[in-house]
């Protein structure tokens, strides 16, 4: 059976969609127009009480959360390839840094964007100085986060990063850089730019 990801180009699905591409399994992308607020849809608001997407459907299973999602996939259809597997020693790594992205690095870098007022003691992001330090020391002098093997932390991780930088919201260090321009290079990662891209295209969003 197909997985389904619920999905529009311009929300976290579009990351979602290079976890898939490097899955290499069959998957159907069906089109949420967040612009219209199609995710509150009653249909929706019963797989997501949320009302977001990305939303995963895999049979019987949904998942929802973009980093979920895509650990889920990883663990599910790729152990021991772009996941480790549980009795792996990198397998704290993983989990350290693809948790990192949601839970760090995207309110932290809207509390620098925004100037949010806190104590960085009480928030869970902490301070934006360290939060660059962090990054850097996941990625200096390696190839990728667990060193030569990719995983799906470094789609999570680094589509995060990638995403930030874009839009201005992190100015790179030459390490991100680099690490970045790698990640670049992966042909799952083209697909998926040219997957969102023709989403974009077909329903006039460009």
């Amino acid at each position: 059976m197909a997985l389904t990801l619920y999905h529009h180009p311009f929300s976290r699905a579009a990351g979602v969609v290079w976890t898939l591409e490097e899955l290499g399994r069959p998957y159907e992308l069906k089109f949420v127009d967040i612009l219209k607020g199609a995710q509150k849809a009653p249909e929706l608001l019963e797989l997501n009480p949320m009302g977001k997407i990305p939303l995963l459907v895999d049979g019987d299973v949904v998942v929802t959360e973009a980093a979920a999602i895509s650990l889920y996939l990883a663990d599910r259809y790729a152990s021991g390839e772009l996941a480790p597997k549980l009795d792996d020693p990198r397998r704290g790594t993983y989990l350290r840094w693809a948790l990192f992205a949601p839970s760090v690095i995207e309110p932290g870098s809207l509390a620098q964007a925004y100037g949010w007022q806190f104590k960085p003691g009480q928030a869970g992001w902490g301070d934006h100085p360290s939060m660059l330090k962090a990054i850097d020391l996941a990625v200096a002098g390696k190839e990728y986060l667990l060193g030569h093997m990719f995983s799906i932390a470094d789609v999570i991780f680094g589509g995060t990063l990638r995403y930030m930088v874009r839009v201005k919201s992190l100015a790179p260090s030459p390490a991100v850089t680099e690490y970045l321009a790698r990640l670049e290079a992966r042909p799952a990662l083209q697909r998926a730019d040219e997957k969102n891209a023709a989403v974009v295209k077909e329903h006039g969003l460009g």
